[in-house]
C-alpha cells in the first residue's frame, strides 16, 4: 500500500525528522530542496513560513509553527520516507511518500488526488467541512466536542485517546479498519450528505500557504 502525506508548510521546521527516516540521501536531499523551495516561493510573495498557523490554528491553541509542524509529521506515523514528489505528479512507488502541496485543504487533497490517491484520511479538530470527490474522505474528529457538534460529518470521533485511556495503537486499529470499509464500498459521512462537489481547487498562482 502506499499513503501519502502533503502540505510542506505545515512541517516546516519539523521537516529534519522526516528526513532521518528517508529510505536513501537522494530523497531525503528532494525533501530539503522543497522547504528551501517554499522559502524562496513566500519570501517572492513578502510573506515567510513562520506566519502560517492560522487564525482558526491560534483559537485551538497553537502558538507557533513548530507546534505546529510537530503535530503534522506526527500523521505520518512512523513509517520510512520512500519518496518526495512534486504537486500532483504520479506516486512513484508503494510506502510513504510526501507530496509537495501547500497546506490549503482543498488544494492539497486536489493534488493528491491528481497523481493517482483514491481515499483521503482527514483530521480536524475545529470543525472544518471539508469532504471531497472523486475520491472518498474519511473525516476523524479530534476532540470530543466537535465529535458531537458534528456527529453527522465525522466518520470516527478519536476523543477516547484522552477521554477514554484508548492506546493510540488500538485507535489506530479502529482507523485503519474504517479506512478498509470505506475502500470496500461504505459510504463516507461527506458522500452520505452529499458534500465535495466543489473541493476541486488546482494549486493557484500567488501565495497559497
Amino acid at each position: 500500500a502506499t499513503s501519502v502525506l502533503g502540505e510542506t508548510p505545515e512541517i516546516y521546521g519539523a521537516e529534519h525528522l522526516l528526513a532521518a527516516r528517508a529510505t536513501s540521501p537522494e530523497t531525503a536531499a528532494a525533501l530539503t530542496r522543497r522547504i528551501r523551495w517554499w522559502e524562496e516561493y513566500t519570501g517572492r510573495q513578502g510573506t515567510t513560513m513562520d506566519a502560517n498557523p492560522s487564525p482558526g490554528n491560534k483559537a485551538g491553541g497553537i502558538t507557533t509553527i513548530l507546534e505546529k509542524s510537530l503535530g503534522a509529521v506526527a500523521k505520518a506515523g512512523r513509517s520510512p520516507l520512500a519518496a518526495v514528489t512534486h504537486y500532483a505528479e504520479p506516486i512513484p512507488r508503494p510506502g510513504l511518500v510526501f507530496m509537495d502541496t501547500p497546506g490549503y485543504d482543498p488544494v492539497s487533497v486536489t493534488g493528491m488526488v491528481a497523481g493517482g490517491v483514491n481515499l483521503v484520511c482527514f483530521t480536524t479538530g475545529r470543525g472544518s467541512v471539508f469532504g471531497s470527490r472523486p475520491v472518498p474522505t474519511v473525516k476523524l474528529g479530534t476532540n470530543a466536542e466537535l465529535a458531537s457538534r458534528m456527529a453527522d460529518d465525522i466518520d470516527l470521533d478519536c476523543s477516547p485517546i484522552v477521554e477514554q485511556g484508548v492506546s493510540v495503537d488500538e485507535m489506530g486499529r479502529r482507523v485503519y479498519d474504517l479506512l478498509l470499509d470505506v475502500a470496500s464500498g461504505r459510504r463516507s459521512a461527506s458522500e452520505e450528505l452529499g458534500l465535495g462537489g466543489e473541493e476541486i481547487v488546482p494549486w493557484q498562482l500567488g501565495a497559497v500557504l
